[in-house]
């Protein structure tokens, strides 16, 4: 066997190939175009004895290694979506040899065309959406009978009502920031809100999009997003990204070649 696995970062047209020289991926490796049936598809030879299945079960597991791998795959990704439309896969894609990838471009070359076709001339932009969390403490209130246990009681019912008012107010505001941005956009696609651990902020996210935009309506976007803002609700603008959240198709597809990779 092989000591050698193909890790795959990205599928373009191959009119639309970019040059790869002196760019570099995970662990340091060089990048490579492979063209097969109207694709091209940017790949490195990465060593088994860190990307193999068993070591990569280990390593998913260190963040710093987890880290550092995405870092290299996403400015890959970047690098090649500057010159060209590009359709990139999932953090570590890999496969046996450069023949297996030939045989992924054709079985899916429908799939990876119709994406390409889609994204091109557009960018990929993300929008969260912030509001603060309603202040839990209850209010005072004068005297009344039946009691301190019942008053607390009539208390912390009446935080949990006004939370859950608050949070239903958010959610349809989060709505009409969507349509709205929506409405500029190609394609959308709503991701799952993120934890405040993962997201570094207390406040609620109550809309978490991805939105592809052509090109030329990027400054128009952001315009919209920034007016958006206000009213006890922030909003988060990032990118423009290579489409990742835009090419799911195409890997839900590919999951059989992949499965069977090795």
């Amino acid at each position: 066997m092989s000591d050698v696995g193909t890790y795959l970062y990205a599928v373009a047209m191959e009119r639309d190939s970019a040059a790869t020289q002196g760019l570099t991926g995970v662990a340091g490796r060089a990048v490579q175009a492979i063209p097969h049936a109207g694709l091209v598809a940017y790949v490195s030879a990465v060593p088994l004895t860190e990307f193999g299945e068993e070591p990569l079960r280990q390593s998913l597991e260190d963040l710093d290694w987890l880290g550092e791998t995405a870092r290299a795959h996403h400015r890959v990704v970047a690098a090649v979506a500057a010159k060209a439309p590009i359709a990139p896969v999932r953090l570590v894609t890999i496969y046996n040899d450069e023949a297996q990838v030939r045989t992924l471009l054709e079985r899916r070359h429908e799939a990876f065309m119709e994406v390409l076709a889609q994204i091109a001339d557009r960018q990929e932009w993300g929008v969260k959406v912030y509001v603060p969390p309603p202040d839990d403490r209850p209010a005072q209130e004068s005297a009344a009978g039946g009691g301190p246990g019942a008053a607390y009681l009539k208390k912390r019912q009446a935080g949990l009502h006004n939370r859950e008012e608050a949070w239903r107010r958010a959610i349809a505001r989060a709505e009409l920031i969507h349509k709205t941005l929506e409405s500029l956009a190609e394609a959308s696609h709503l991701h799952r809100p993120q934890d405040p651990q993962l997201s570094g902020r207390e406040d609620w996210m109550v809309l978490n999009g991805a939105y592809l935009v052509d090109e030329e309506r990027g400054q128009e976007f952001g315009q919209v997003v920034e007016r958006l803002r206000g009213e006890g609700v922030d909003l988060e603008l990032t990118g423009p990204w290579a489409p990742y959240s835009f090419t799911t198709s195409v890997e839900a597809g590919a999951e059989g070649e992949q499965d069977d990779r090795r």
